[in-house]
């Protein structure tokens, strides 16, 4: 369907994009991602260019690299409980920046690459976005929900029966053979 239309990823993508630094904060990173109702988002560097990309999957495994110790009381943490301040200073103070839980590798497309060649991109690869580069810098963000939406706009309507003025299935297959010209049986 994105097929016929030639749409390309400079016409769907986000342009306003947010986007996070490596030292970013991991809490400023979520209030980010809130705030935008996103789920993940670019990471650049200070010149603007994209070193990698950070999501809510990545958030939810921001504690893989911690010790036994340290992830025990993380569930303590989870489950309600109070551990000493000293404990969670230790633990933010290792794991607390984007750059700890970001990934490195990035996708991106250029914003001639046609729509099916991006949602193509994002199947293989198993991604649910793609920053848009133009002369190696961002200048947008495809996401998945980009491509339905695109989608939903191209889909043409199917006419229901009652704009045909039949009260039943039957009776619109009836008078649309009718209309045809073939054979019109009961």
């Amino acid at each position: 369907m994105l097929d016929q239309s030639a749409v390309t990823a400079g016409e769907l993508m986000t342009r306003d994009v947010a986007v996070v630094h490596a030292e970013t904060s991991l809490l400023e990173a979520v209030r980010i991602m809130a705030r935008h109702k996103i789920s993940g988002m670019p990471v650049v560097d200070r010149s603007g260019h994209v070193i990698g990309m950070i999501s809510e999957g990545d958030l939810m495994r921001w504690h893989e690299g911690y010790s036994e110790k340290q992830t025990r009381w993380l569930d303590k943490l989870a489950e309600g409980y109070e551990p000493a301040s000293t404990l969670l200073e230790e633990i933010y103070a290792e794991h607390h920046k984007v750059k700890a839980v970001m990934s490195h590798e990035v996708i991106s497309v250029t914003e001639e690459t046609p729509a099916r060649e991006v949602a193509a991109l994002m199947h293989n690869k198993d991604i649910k976005r793609v920053p848009v580069m133009r002369d190696g810098k961002l200048v947008g963000i495809v996401a998945r929900s980009d491509l339905v939406r695109a989608l939903a706009e191209r889909l043409p309507e199917k006419p229901s029966l009652a704009s045909h003025g039949a009260a039943t299935v039957e009776e619109a297959l009836r008078r649309g053979r009718k209309e045809e010209g073939g054979p019109v049986s009961r």
